[in-house]
């Protein structure tokens, strides 16, 4: 008999957050370092995406949400835009199985402006093929900036307030959580870094204002249950007093 998500973490001896958020650093230097282009490592780290997806899933996290693609990355150089975006369409096409078998909910954070017609195409369709799932959310930041969030948040409320939606005056924390690109996700209660990197690359800055962070010199190509593992067990032992005197 299968067991339970809690009775799984429990055996582990694991507390598993609610909500997940992992910025996904290193790919280009484990090719450096293993003496591969740097698009091998991309395509690594696409198995290291398969391994930690399934197993917040079956772990029992609520939300996942992965840095895939950044606002600030389309400055980088067009022919490995190219391929990162030709390995992005192929995540979404061969891991529908896994999205399934998991009964995981695909849904997207980011702008779509500047994604081409045959990658939006196969996003929507793969967000729609898992809609009806009802376990794991998982949400990939794709042409995502978490300043850039807030400014289209602030822009929408800015619209809506002069077509006289809404009140100046009702302009509080929740009328902008309400207008980010994910509204009804839960903030990230972990944020996972690889690679050993002591910055948050502007990610879910509004998000992320009481998440515990968790930073691995593992990159992460080589990110497994090994690492998702004791970020969890470190999790586990943080006292989180959200500013307030226990």
């Amino acid at each position: 008999m299968k067991r339970a998500p809690e009775q799984a973490a429990a055996s582990k001896g694991l507390v598993v957050p609610r909500s997940v958020a992992v910025i996904m650093d290193g790919n280009g230097r484990w090719a450096k370092q293993a003496g591969f282009a740097r698009i091998k490592g991309h395509e690594k780290g696409i198995s290291a995406v398969r391994t930690t997806v399934t197993e917040c899933a079956q772990l029992g996290v609520s939300a996942l949400t992965l840095y895939a693609f950044s606002e600030e990355n389309w400055h980088r150089p067009k022919s490995e835009i190219s391929l990162l975006m030709k390995l992005l369409e192929r995540f979404l096409t061969q891991e529908r199985a896994t999205l399934m078998a998991n009964q995981i909910r695909l849904v997207h954070a980011g702008r779509r402006a500047r994604l081409s017609p045959k990658t939006l195409a196969l996003l929507d369709a793969t967000i729609a093929l898992t809609a009806a799932n009802h376990g794991m959310v998982l949400c990939l930041a794709i042409s995502y900036g978490g300043r850039q969030e807030i400014v289209d948040a602030v822009k929408t409320l800015a619209s809506e307030i002069a077509a006289g939606h809404v009140a100046r005056e009702a302009i509080d924390e929740a009328a902008i959580s309400e207008r980010l690109y994910q509204p009804t996700l839960p903030d990230p209660d972990l944020l996972i870094r690889t690679a050993g990197e002591m910055r948050v690359s502007n990610f879910l800055l509004w998000q992320i204002q009481y998440a515990e962070i968790w930073v691995t010199p593992v990159c992460w190509p080589d990110f497994g249950k090994r690492e998702l593992h004791a970020a969890f067990v470190d999790y586990g032992q943080r006292i989180r007093k959200f500013g307030k005197v226990l």
